[in-house]
């Protein structure tokens, strides 16, 4: 299992360092770690979480590539591998177009991820790139180090079917999203194997990681409406045309939520915005079998929706938007049903073997 530290808009990043170290006491096997344009800087996170910590694995869920040049990418990815002794994972993501656009950056493309996929795997294998010109960006020359025979994964977090398909075509492993129902994890394992199947490849070689919002009775009845209502919402905020489109949801909900005066006057996302009282009648918009696909009830409730997830054939699920605190009953009552046959796997985030 793994969870998300500095879930959500946290504004101290150095919580980070207690969240991974009673991630790895607990025995939770990975960190992910996301970013935010503001104290979220992913390679600093990362850093911080690998000098902390010794057995947890640790992964970037995501960053992007067009917001670092691709030799300062390739280098923040070599720099974690080796002071990690192998628990680093890359993760990558498509980002915001509406963002990049507003930031003057090109809104990522699945050519774009490719090859710079490529780009960086020629890198770690010692190699010099000449003249590079495509769809990432032209690059006249890039290189780290002839020595060097990196052995590094790099994950997608991916949402459609196509970014699926390009994760099992040519990346090591597939972060999914929040908010999946059972159908749309078994469509997102089908949509992965049928890319890697395209590329020859063993579809079993693609670790793929839920992410399953996990909210037990134990967090307070506040902070748990922050965490189901609001984030859902925000999602909905955001991208919620393709929420709705992955879990074949009914997009009449969305339009009536999008309408809403009391969603239109949160000036910002939901989850971090909101009031109690928006919250309240935020909750109302949003149909009860929507929130189902979260974790929720006593910790043994939470431990069984985990457990679940593996059915559906996915070889890890990150516990989203809960500290190791909040985590610490399920995680317990979780050790007493975990299903035999997941014992063994690496803590490397992005292997399977």
């Amino acid at each position: 299992m793994g969870f998300y530290t500095l879930a959500g808009h946290g504004a101290a990043p150095r919580d980070l360092v207690t969240e991974v170290r009673a991630a790895e006491k607990l025995g939770i096997g990975a960190a992910f770690i996301s970013e935010r344009f503001s104290t979220k800087d992913a390679a600093t996170l990362s850093g911080a979480a690998g000098a902390v910590s010794e057995t947890i694995g640790i992964a970037t869920g995501a960053t992007n590539h067009n917001t670092r040049h691709p030799i300062v990418t390739a280098t923040m990815a070599t720099t974690m591998h080796r002071l990690t002794g192998g628990r680093f994972a890359l993760g990558l993501g498509r980002g915001f177009d509406r963002l990049f656009k507003a930031f003057g950056l090109t809104p990522i493309t699945s050519a774009q991820i490719e090859d710079v996929v490529g780009v960086l795997r020629r890198l770690w294998r010692g190699e010099m790139v000449l003249g590079h010109d495509g769809p990432a960006g032209a690059w006249p020359y890039l290189h780290q180090d002839a020595d060097f025979d990196e052995d590094i994964p790099i994950m997608l977090a991916a949402l459609g079917p196509r970014s699926l398909e390009l994760a099992g075509r040519c990346l090591d492993g597939v972060i999914l999203h929040t908010f999946y129902s059972d159908a749309a994890v078994a469509e997102a394992m089908a949509a992965v194997a049928r890319g890697a199947k395209a590329a020859g490849r063993d579809p079993d070689s693609v670790r793929v990681w839920s992410v399953l919002a996990t909210v037990s009775d134990e967090v307070g009845e506040e902070l748990r409406l922050l965490k189901t209502v609001g984030r859902l919402g925000s999602y909905l905020q955001g991208y919620g045309d393709l929420m709705v489109r992955v879990n074949d949801w009914d997009p009449a909900v969305l339009e009536r939520f999008r309408a809403d005066e009391v969603v239109g006057s949160v000036k910002g996302g939901i989850d971090t915005k909101a009031t109690r009282e928006q919250l309240e009648h935020i909750a109302t918009l949003i149909p009860p079998e929507w929130l189902a696909t979260a974790a929720t009830g006593s910790p043994r409730q939470c431990a069984e929706a985990i457990a679940r997830q593996f059915d559906l054939g996915v070889t890890g699920v990150i516990m989203h938007g809960a500290t190791p605190a909040e985590l610490t009953s399920v995680v317990g009552e979780y050790r007493e049903i975990r299903p035999a046959r997941l014992a063994g796997l690496p803590a490397n985030p992005g292997r399977t073997t």
